[in-house]
């Protein structure tokens, strides 16, 4: 039995898509809450007929959509040394890109029950990001009897200690998802972003060129002390640092909420009328801009982070400029692969490496609807 938050709300259209159902290969029963995690062969029928239908759209398309996701992932040779493992995962707030991640383990979930292997895990977040309370919940997963503790963390200078300590008291603790502990932590492996960094980087360079190298630009963060919000806005500040004719006007904390990406986009379009650009480090602040941006009629080209539907709509009518998307499928089945051979007593080497790269890819206004597709079985 899979455990999950009581708040974790799977995004419909993302539920809905015989697509995606496909490439996961699970019961719609495995998406509930508590939901058991079992083959049906008749949903898979169905998610079948469906990939066939659309073969055409992919064979057409030279798009980078095609390879931002990758649904196709079997279990490596490595041989389990028990029938039953329990994880606990903890990851910044409940947000649909979590739960994007959340496809991937149930995928791998999937697998390892194929052979006889039982997963369970418990996947939980707060409704709004705190390194307060995620230090709180990695205390009580401690005094369970959990074979793996993974965490995406929240702020890599107040959860940092805590996993080094929990190391040292005999806890076997990974990172996973967008955001690694600090350097030199004990934690075991890493399994997600390694390029935060470069991803803000490649983002607004994307940006300045659009600019032709020169104007106003914003840049809306996401949560503070977050190890990936906080490198990608780095990247994105020491590039627009190159060019003499550009100027960053405004950096604000959105905290991952669309409504407060909004309100800060107005407030900078406000202030500032002739804004040119904005830079979004997160999943939710590109769609609150290009909300605040259509509203206003300004000419702000927005680059931002992920695969939110309705980015991805802004995208294809060119709102949005160009949006680096986050393999988050890839990330949750490899984070369960990883958590298993750790909860056997295997450090980083020949078996998975210390840190799992995991790809982003910059997509553009053609690659909008294909995207959609794929994500979202929206042709």
């Amino acid at each position: 039995m899979q455990k999950r938050s009581k708040n974790l709300t799977i995004t419909a259209a993302v539920l809905l898509s015989a697509l995606l159902m496909s490439a996961c290969s699970f019961s719609a029963s495995s998406l509930t809450d508590g939901g058991e995690t079992l083959s049906d062969p008749a949903a898979k029928a169905t998610a079948d007929d469906a990939v066939s239908s659309s073969d055409s759209v992919f064979a057409n398309s030279n798009s980078y959509a095609q390879s931002a996701v990758d649904f196709d992932h079997e279990l490596d040779s490595y041989q389990p040394k028990k029938d039953h493992y329990n994880f606990y995962f903890t990851y910044k707030t409940i947000h649909p890109w979590w739960d994007a991640v959340a496809l991937g383990m149930e995928e791998a979930q999937r697998q390892y029950l194929d052979k006889g292997i039982t997963i369970t895990y418990e996947y939980m977040a707060p409704d709004g990001a705190s390194a307060e309370d995620q230090a709180e919940r990695l205390k009580k997963a401690q005094a369970e009897n959990y074979d793996v503790i993974g965490v995406d963390v929240a702020d890599e200078a107040a959860i940092t200690p805590l996993l080094d300590q929990m190391i040292d008291d005999g806890c076997k603790v990974m990172t996973f998802s967008s955001s690694d502990a600090a350097d030199g932590s004990k934690r075991i492996a890493y399994v997600g972003n390694t390029h935060n960094y470069q991803d803000g980087a490649d983002l607004t360079e994307a940006l300045c060129k659009k600019l032709d190298y020169k104007g106003k630009v914003a840049i809306l963060v996401g949560s503070k002390g977050a190890p990936c919000h906080e490198d990608r806005a780095q990247g994105a500040a020491d590039t627009i640092e190159k060019y003499g004719d550009m100027e960053i006007v405004a950096t604000e904390y959105d905290m991952d909420s669309i409504d407060l990406a909004y309100d800060l986009t107005m407030q900078i379009l406000k202030d500032h009328p002739d804004l040119d650009g904005i830079v979004c480090c997160n999943m939710s602040n590109p769609v609150g801009a290009a909300r605040a941006i259509t509203e206003t009629g300004s000419k702000a080209v927005i680059v931002g982070m992920d695969h939110d539907e309705e980015a991805l709509r802004y995208l294809s009518e060119g709102v949005i400029y160009c949006l680096g998307v986050q393999d988050c499928y890839s990330i949750g089945y490899d984070t369960i692969q990883v958590a298993v051979k750790i909860a056997d007593g295997n450090k980083p080497g020949k078996l998975f490496p210390e840190k799992t790269n995991e790809n982003t890819t910059v997509i553009y206004k053609e690659d909008a609807a294909l995207m959609l597709e794929l994500l979202y079985g929206d042709m």
